[in-house]
């Protein structure tokens, strides 16, 4: 680092620090709070969800301490009650997920706050993020070798995590931001699932995010546009077995020779009621052929998934392709995090009414001196930063200062 000297001297100059403060730091740590609230969805991680049973989506964490293969998730209450020191891997969330905790895959080790538990859990999917390894790269999060940590983005169909230089476009500048680098989609769909939500072009362009997607280069030039019928080329979709999608043990997600079997696709689209049978993209049985250009990321804008046709044939479709999540309000991010908002609204309520509660219990002398000493301590504060040099670090001799000084106070305040 480059030294600069004032003039005339061999001093340095002395880089201002950064200073907050008060109110920005409560500000910065309540944000804090808010950001790993909505990561664990209010949860507030006393309880094992695994009475739950298949959460719609929830907080899981891999132990690598327990289950070094990694196919086995815990909750966030478990992750906290019985790997506290272990190795953990947190995955964010995951749809249609139950609690291992202390089942067959723990070698004998019970659960702390759920030990009734089944052997496994078969509806439970796993990848290899459940190893602490991401991306197509298959490297971990935070990466020690890597320079700087660069961001990740989560498939809203199979929920692995990717660089966005290994999403398959030609330059990360493709995805959809605004001037500001924030992203301008809700749901991201990787280029190895969105064969399998191939169907989606033929709803309008306002589904896709800020319409920066070149959505020409990943059809043939002879497919028709969107509303003028059905294009002419789209991708064949191979089902995994249980009827979730799977990456990661080497099935592909499109066929290779032809097709198998007939699908209902849509001749025209008509976007209107689809209650009942009355279907948005009409209804004519045809057959998929497979895709035969490049397959590309979807960015997806706010609200797309309210556009899904719900028709009866429609559904079926999602349930036979393993995607029925897709038009289920709870699966998305954006309501898993709204749900978290109001559980934290409620809890700060809540708190706030204990206090108002306690401070109602009290006597008239009681308050009084509660308030008293709540404004000896704001003014002690005070007038310990006003006359702080800034440059010197903050030690316990100067906070033990401060709480003597108002020890002082209480006394002739008493006396």
């Amino acid at each position: 680092m480059a030294d600069t000297a004032r003039d005339g001297g061999d001093a340095f100059v002395d880089e201002a620090e950064p200073t907050v403060t008060i109110g920005e730091y409560i500000e910065g740590i309540e944000a804090e709070e808010l950001e790993a609230d909505l990561v664990l969805g209010g949860d507030d991680g006393k309880e094992c969800t695994y009475a739950g049973g298949y959460l719609k989506r929830q907080a899981v964490f891999s132990c690598l301490t327990c289950v070094p293969d990694g196919v086995a998730g815990v909750c966030t209450a478990c992750s906290l009650a019985c790997h506290d020191g272990h190795e953990i891997v947190e995955l964010w969330t995951k749809r249609k997920f139950r609690c291992d905790c202390g089942n067959s895959k723990f070698g004998g080790h019970l659960c702390k706050l759920c030990p009734e538990k089944d052997s496994e859990n078969p509806e439970n999917c796993y990848n290899h993020n459940f190893k602490g390894s991401y991306c197509t790269c298959g490297r971990p999060y935070p990466d020690p070798e890597a320079k700087e940590q660069v961001e990740m983005i989560q498939c809203c169909i199979c929920e692995d995590w990717f660089h966005e230089d290994h999403i398959g476009l030609n330059s990360i500048e493709e995805i959809p931001r605004d001037e500001e680098g924030e992203p301008l989609y809700e749901d991201f769909i990787c280029h190895k699932c969105s064969p399998v939500c191939y169907f989606l072009k033929l709803y309008p362009e306002t589904i896709w995010a800020s319409g920066k997607q070149n959505l020409a280069s990943q059809t043939d030039t002879n497919d028709s546009t969107v509303m003028e019928g059905v294009p002419s080329d789209h991708a064949n979709i191979k089902e995994h077995e249980n009827g979730a999608l799977d990456h990661m043990g080497g099935e592909k997600t499109s066929m290779e020779n032809g097709f198998t079997k007939d699908i209902v696709v849509p001749e025209k689209a008509n976007f209107g009621d689809s209650s009942g049978n009355n279907c948005k993209l009409g209804t004519v049985v045809n057959t998929m052929p497979s895709v035969t250009e490049k397959n590309m990321p979807f960015f997806m804008s706010k609200g797309w998934r309210d556009t899904l046709c719900r028709c009866e044939t429609c559904t079926n479709f999602y349930a036979q392709r393993g995607i029925a999540y897709l038009v289920d309000k709870e699966d998305s991010i954006e309501e898993y995090e709204k749900i978290a908002k109001q559980k934290r609204e409620k809890k700060l309520e809540q708190q706030e009414g204990a206090e108002t509660n306690f401070l109602n219990s009290l006597n008239h002398v009681q308050k009084i001196e509660i308030l008293s000493g709540i404004n000896d301590m704001k003014n002690e504060f005070q007038s310990f930063l006003e006359s702080f040099d800034s440059s010197k670090p903050v030690t316990s001799e100067d906070i033990r200062s401060v709480f003597e000084n108002l020890a002082k106070k209480k006394k002739q305040r008493l006396s």
